[in-house]
């Protein structure tokens, strides 16, 4: 079964997908949202690809260099061995800043015998929407497009060139490599300087896991979705990527299909919570410069998301010369998204800003543009929370009073009033409290079903929805209050579905929902931690990363039936999530272990 068996590799400007048997086959240049070079994913026969081929006789492994981006393909049958070391440089310049080039190394590495494969070289430029013709230069090879726009890549390489581009057998009897760059190189690399770029790449990355934190539980799982994450960021601007795809299926063959290479206030500012957890604190620093820069009005409203050079405008147009993955059209670009107003962004971004206030406030510069975003989103909440949205699943159709709107909307108080006790601006202080009490009070009138004995999508609805259980990790309700705990248990009865969730099962703008949104079954999985069903939640959790790739990777969906991932890959949601499921278990055992320490003294 197919399950999205690709490594990512990245840089912080750029990404790219390598599936486990060596294929390149998805990467944008010069950055994360460009158009693409290589993108097979989206179709087997246009799209294009750099592939490595062996004979049957070999096995192919892949893992990544430990605690860090390097993604290691093995090729062997036994007696000749030889391995593909894939990365994107990026390391830091004695001179400051990062050395983050729009480039791909795949570096050879010759362990025994007289290894062959062949190299299947076909970049299709501009989304494949033209011929993409490649021609050989005395020191590389240079691939360009008319088509729609024009563009070029150049490739070097220590192998003849020759046989690279026509595919013939090539023997590996030492080192060599191939680095594809979106710029024609100054000075001309060799193999000594590619393993010098492999070198410093890798102690860049050994240098940024070595800040977080080591768990007794789950630390291997913690640390690569950290790393993930962090792929997923994008160094010029601050933005955090939803994910590094566009266009892979919520289910295959149907038209739930999205550009995510996108900034997402939300998921970004979750994403930052969970890192500046582990250590962080330049990316949450990023970030938080990142939407002062978007902000520049007092009156301005925050989009939901933006593009990761803060573009505002995301129009949307369908790629139809591509077949899509696995034949799910349409193949998109941009995000109609863009246009909506979901008013839970306000209290998600207010967390992240008290959160870093909180924890790094002798170090936090723009206080006073933090102080201004206060008072406008509080400005903003006061006058709109009454207001229907499009709700954190940006249904595109109707406008709703979504009860997890709701609680952002309280949330973005709670944290408005604890951001002015910390700049001591208790002159505010009142007059919001009086507005997160309506808001509160509001929630538990309208939200909550007697019927259900459950916090529900939306006010007067029957409906229910995994965002809800987020009440609790927000601080709006304590885990042991019975209506925590019912509708804990109510969510479980009506939305999972063997062992994973539904995010809703009520009829959307597409028809019914038929994947499971793989970060609903982490907050559920979480859920059922907080209430004391801490043996059930393990459990689930255990059998929840089963379903991740051969690399411990996750999609946005997992399908229901045959537990295959589904969506755009990887998703920042799924790893965020991941993260804080596994600091929970892993702080508790840790309290345990110390508890049980105490009792042994006694």
């Amino acid at each position: 079964m197919d399950n999205l068996d690709y490594g990512i590799i990245g840089n912080c400007r750029s990404a790219a997908l390598i599936s486990k048997n060596g294929s390149l086959d998805w990467c944008c240049l010069p950055e994360f949202d460009s158009s693409s070079v290589f993108a097979k994913i989206l179709d087997e026969e246009k799209g294009g690809s750099f592939e490595i081929l062996v004979d049957d006789s070999y096995t192919i492994d892949q893992k990544y260099k430990e605690n860090t981006c390097i993604l290691v393909t093995r090729f062997s049958d036994g007696e000749n061995t030889f391995e593909v070391h894939d990365f994107m440089p990026r390391y830091y310049n004695e001179g400051g800043g990062y050395y983050t080039p729009p480039e791909i190394v795949r570096y050879f590495k010759h362990i025994s015998g007289n290894p062959k494969f062949r190299v299947v070289y076909n970049p299709k430029l501009v989304y494949a929407l033209g011929e993409t013709e490649s021609y050989i230069k005395p020191d590389f090879i240079a691939s360009l497009t008319h088509a729609k726009k024009f563009d070029t890549v150049f490739l070097y390489t220590s192998f003849d060139k020759e046989k690279v581009l026509k595919g013939e057998e090539i023997v590996l009897k030492e080192a060599g490599y191939f680095l594809l760059s979106y710029n024609e190189k100054i000075i001309k690399p060799d193999t000594k300087k590619i393993n010098l770029l492999l070198q410093r790449t890798k102690v860049y990355w050994l240098n940024w896991t070595d800040k977080v934190p080591t768990y007794k539980k789950f630390n291997d799982q913690i640390i690569r979705s950290a790393l993930t994450l962090k792929l997923l960021s994008y160094d010029k601007s601050g933005a955090v990527l939803a994910a590094a795809t566009t266009s892979l299926p919520e289910t295959i063959g149907e038209v739930r299909n999205w550009d995510y290479r996108f900034c997402w206030i939300r998921d970004a500012s979750m994403v930052i919570k969970v890192v500046s957890e582990l250590g962080h604190k330049n990316v949450a620093k990023r970030y938080l410069q990142f939407i002062i820069d978007l902000i520049p009005n007092k009156d301005e409203k925050l989009q939901i998301m933006y593009g990761i050079n803060k573009e505002k405008i995301l129009t949307e147009e369908t790629l139809d010369h591509l077949s899509g993955y696995k034949g799910s059209k349409p193949v998109r670009i941009g995000n109609a998204a863009y246009a909506q107003r979901q008013n839970d962004i306000y209290g998600i971004l207010m967390d992240v800003i008290y959160t870093q206030l909180d924890k790094f406030n002798t170090d936090i510069e723009n206080k006073e543009e933090l102080w201004t975003i206060t008072k406008g989103i509080v400005w903003i909440v006061d006058n709109h929370w009454e207001e229907p949205d499009k709700g954190i699943w940006e249904f595109r159709t109707e406008d709703r009073h979504f009860t997890f709107s709701k609680i952002l909307c309280w949330v973005a108080l709670d944290r408005a009033i604890k951001v002015a006790k910390i700049f001591g601006k208790t002159h505010k202080i009142d007059k919001w409290r009086s507005l997160e009490k309506r808001i509160r009070e509001d929630i538990y009138a309208n939200a909550w079903s007697e019927e259900k004995q459950s916090f529900t999508q939306s006010y007067g609805s029957q409906d229910l929805d995994a965002s809800v259980l987020l009440m609790e990790s927000y601080g709006f309700i304590e885990a042991k209050n019975p209506q925590f705990v019912n509708t804990v248990k109510a969510i479980e009865k009506e939305l999972s579905n063997e062992g994973l969730l539904y995010r809703y099962k009520n009829k959307d703008d597409f028809g019914l929902p038929s994947s499971s949104f793989t970060i609903c079954t982490f907050w559920f999985i979480n859920s059922l931690f907080k209430i004391g069903e801490e043996e059930k939640a393990m459990a689930q959790f255990e059998k929840l990363l089963s379903y991740g790739n051969h690399l411990g990777l996750f999609s946005e969906d997992i399908d229901f039936k045959t537990k295959r991932l589904l969506g755009n890959f990887p998703q920042a949601y799924s790893h965020l999530a991941l993260i804080e499921c596994a600091i929970n278990f892993s702080k508790k055992d840790s309290e345990t272990k110390l508890k049980e320490s105490f009792d042994n003294k006694e």
